[in-house]
């Protein structure tokens, strides 16, 4: 059994990718399928490209093709509340689709047939990865220079765990999310693949995990070098906490 680790981006997962003793490559739906064993665990990694559809059909080719045991997914996203900062690392808790309208056939926000608004991450893995990401933020230094992350505006980045968006939108003008927030106030960050993947998850059956690194505040100033950013610092966030995460996972299983 495997866990399977996806990104929207490939230069979100990079540090990740570089670290993969990689034993097979394969080649499904114009994405490659990296197997391999990552600080010694069996893994499965992907980058899904962004949307909904996107990573809906990348996950559920994880699943369907691999001996996937759990999902995690990871990258940037733009925050959806003020006190949250550039830095900032969001653990998804409930995922909603925000576009999502089949009204007045059913309420707005829920999946037809489901019944569900939203989708719920794994409990024992976010409360896991919350600790590992405790453990991340007192060795950063080792994974970021200082002077890299103040040069970004980072200085003393918190962890938040609650609920997140995605829609097929890049939310990049304050009228944009706050129509967003008008309807789901207690939504943290926003994105555009999260909740399609624990939709699949939930369907499968597979636990699901989702850690977000901010990099906007999703609005008219929402103007970065996303790849940059990506690749320098939530990549870097990603391998460090994910060490981390299996470090937790499976000394708790061994127990």
């Amino acid at each position: 059994m495997s866990i399977g680790i996806i990104s929207a981006m490939k230069e979100e997962i990079q540090a990740l990718q570089k670290q993969l003793k990689i034993s097979a490559k394969l080649q499904k739906g114009m994405r490659t399928y990296y197997q391999g064993t990552l600080f010694d665990q069996d893994v499965v990694l992907v980058f899904s490209r962004w949307g909904k559809v996107a990573s809906a059909t990348t996950v559920t080719q994880l699943i369907n093709d691999f001996a996937i045991e759990e999902i995690i997914f990871t990258g940037v996203a733009g925050a959806a509340q003020m006190h949250i900062s550039i830095g900032d690392l969001i653990i998804g808790q409930s995922l909603y689709q925000h576009d999502m309208d089949a009204s007045p056939l059913v309420g707005q926000f829920e999946i037809p047939l489901l019944g569900k608004k939203s989708f719920q991450t794994d409990q024992n893995s976010r409360l896991q990865m919350h600790k590992a990401t405790k453990i991340f933020m007192k060795e950063i230094g080792q994974y970021i220079p200082k002077t890299s992350l103040e040069s970004l505006g980072i200085n003393s980045p918190k962890i938040h765990i609650g609920d997140i968006a995605s829609g097929d939108q890049f939310i990049s003008s304050a009228e944009q999310l706050g129509n967003i927030l008008k309807q789901l106030p207690d939504v943290l960050c926003v994105e555009m693949e999260g909740a399609a993947v624990a939709q699949v998850c939930h369907e499968y059956k597979v636990p699901f995990t989702i850690i977000r690194t901010i990099s906007d505040h999703s609005n008219d100033n929402a103007h970065i070098d996303f790849p940059k950013f990506a690749n320098e610092i939530a990549s870097q966030f990603a391998l460090g906490i994910i060490r981390n995460y299996f470090d937790i996972k499976f000394a708790d299983s061994n127990k």
